[in-house]
């Protein structure tokens, strides 16, 4: 039930950064045919960036999950698989630190933007809190997302994230094609 929970929450922040991405599309090209047309986004441009960092935090739970974040792959498969192993639970205890300071951070920068009612300089006034959501949310996902594949690991199994080795190359082809090198 858990696994199910934090599966879906994982795509759940995948979809929300998906349909940021269509936020940004939608503003941008708004701005850009408003201009022929005279019509005019108040702080477009401020609306297109709060959708941008919000897209770009909401979707690193769900890329690192499904096993997409960039990784120095070379240098792990050339070690031993209990070398390897060691190294996996290092780079997640490190990783799951850092991303959880960042989180924390994240976290009491919003709640202080809502505390204090700041408010952005541009033309239209948003409570700051409100785009930073996005930032801060995104963070804590991946924080989960840390700890729940440095559990998996620390109890023996592999990581979810590490995809097999491509058996063909057809399907060497095919990775390079979906991680668009």
């Amino acid at each position: 039930m858990i696994r199910s929970a934090l599966d879906g929450l994982y795509l759940l922040a995948g979809y929300l950064a998906g349909f940021f991405l269509l936020v940004i599309f939608m503003l941008m090209m708004a701005l850009s045919l408003g201009r022929e047309f005279g019509l005019n986004i108040p702080a477009g441009d401020d609306f297109a960036a709060w959708s941008m960092a919000a897209m770009a935090f909401l979707g690193l739970a769900h890329t690192f999950k499904s096993g997409d974040l960039i990784r120095v792959g070379l240098v792990l498969e050339r070690w031993s698989a209990g070398m390897r192993r060691i190294v996996e639970i290092v780079c997640l205890l490190i990783g799951t630190a850092v991303i959880g300071f960042f989180a924390w951070h994240a976290v009491f920068m919003t709640y202080d933007s809502w505390r204090f009612n700041d408010i952005s300089q541009g033309v239209v006034a948003v409570p700051l809190w409100f785009p930073q959501l996005g930032y801060s949310v995104g963070l804590v996902i991946l924080a989960i997302a840390f700890l729940d594949e440095l559990i998996h690991v620390l109890t023996g199994h592999t990581p979810r994230y590490e995809k097999p080795p491509a058996a063909t190359p057809e399907e060497i082809v095919e990775r390079a094609a979906e991680s668009g090198i």
